[in-house]
């Protein structure tokens, strides 16, 4: 985004560079991620990081109000999706941009989507070391993964904090459905190895009366104090075959590190009450009163779906007829995003995810973090970018 730093990055880089960094990636854990890692970090100048810091302040505003909760009772689309004991806050909350030009060209943040619930804190971390590690001469030093002169340590040491806080960290797990089989593993890995917390399937939780225990390596029973959720809701719904002995409706003396509930409050639910200039058009699908004629120009999402699974980017008035469920999905006006980002052959587009945590002790949520995905495909996802190099995972480095 920035030439003379995309050119000089591009200048030194080499795929016997990129391949070590792939392998001490690897290396850290003895696992090769799912996911395909991108050649190249971004590079986010000041004038669009104070538009990404500005337009998460517009959207916190929104989330902050007294009555939000109120609001976004409606999400809550089954009773079943209820878990007791909700908090005041969202721990975890990410909000993903896609980066687009103005009619002037300048560049600009417009929101996909929101989510109130974790993400790659850790990885990001990981490979924001990993790319320093690696082509450090082409990253200036005056660029940072973090904001407001956060350092890596300040980071790791916020999320434990809110994570693990005064609590053993035996005493708190990382709780998911088989989180060795997840594309999101290396994240848990590096979560465990920074925390010193045990990740654990759901199926390996022992309840007696309104505790929760799992076995450790020496299978003695460890009381669960604190549970650091990345369970999807979507997918638990889906997975009849696993036998296990805790249901998240079951009131457990347990602190929620990410509340559940936050995962359909903070969501595509949520986008139709937002509104500014980093927010395209949203409409629940059952209160629209007049279909588009210009359907070419909006995406028909499912509201409770991850991962982009069930988005239609060419979106028909029979396709809209069809639905029988029309509370569950969301027509959005689609975000054109600009090729920006020079490789060595056609230019990437962008999604860049600002990574917020509430910090306990000052009552904010602040940005701490960020991830980026890289493509060339008409969405940003796997299936639309095969066989395509610069693009994947990646993160940004802001301009100080």
């Amino acid at each position: 985004m920035i030439d003379k730093n995309r050119s000089f990055y591009n200048k030194e880089f080499t795929e016997e560079k990129y391949n070590t960094f792939l392998q001490d990636i690897i290396d850290e854990f003895k696992y090769v991620p799912k996911f395909k890692i991108s050649e190249t970090p971004a590079f986010i100048p000041k004038d669009l990081k104070n538009k990404l810091i500005a337009a998460c302040d517009e959207i916190m505003a929104v989330i902050n109000q007294p009555n939000f909760k109120e609001l976004t009772n409606g999400a809550f689309f089954d009773k079943n999706t209820i878990v007791p004991n909700e908090d005041e806050n969202a721990k975890f909350l990410q909000l993903d941009f896609g980066i687009c030009k103005d009619e002037n060209g300048n560049l600009v943040p417009k929101l996909i989507e929101l989510q109130g619930f974790p993400s790659l804190y850790f990885f990001q971390e990981l490979l924001g070391r990993k790319y320093r590690k690696h082509f450090g001469n082409a990253i200036p030093e005056n660029y940072s993964q973090h904001l407001n002169g956060m350092t890596n340590h300040d980071y790791v040491e916020l999320l434990r904090q809110e994570i693990v806080g005064d609590t053993n960290p035996k005493q708190v797990i990382l709780l998911e459905i088989e989180p060795e089989k997840q594309a999101t593993a290396i994240d848990f890995y590096a979560t465990e190895a920074k925390l010193g917390i045990k990740v654990l399937c759901i199926s390996k939780l022992i309840k007696k009366g309104k505790e929760l225990f799992y076995l450790d390596a020496e299978g003695k029973e460890i009381k669960v104090l604190k549970i650091y959720n990345r369970i999807i809701f979507d997918e638990l719904f889906q997975r009849d075959d696993l036998q296990r002995e805790f249901d998240f409706l079951d009131e457990v003396d347990v602190t929620w590190i990410g509340h559940p509930n936050w995962f359909y409050r903070i969501s595509k639910y949520t986008m139709p009450l937002l509104k500014g200039e980093f927010v395209p058009k949203s409409f629940y699908l059952n209160e629209l009163k007049e279909i588009p004629e210009d359907l070419e120009n909006y995406v028909l999402k499912p509201l409770y779906s991850f991962a982009g699974a069930g988005v239609q980017i060419h979106v028909t008035r029979k396709m809209i007829d069809e639905i029988t469920n029309k509370s569950n999905y969301l027509l959005q006006e689609k975000v054109a995003y600009a090729p920006i980002i020079k490789t060595m052959d056609e230019p990437a587009k962008c999604e860049i995810r600002m990574m917020m945590l509430h910090n306990s002790k000052t009552n904010k949520t602040e940005i701490v973090s960020n991830l980026m995905r890289l493509s060339k495909g008409e969405m940003v996802g796997v299936k639309y970018n095969k066989d395509k190099t610069w693009v994947g995972g990646s993160t940004g480095f802001f301009e100080n």
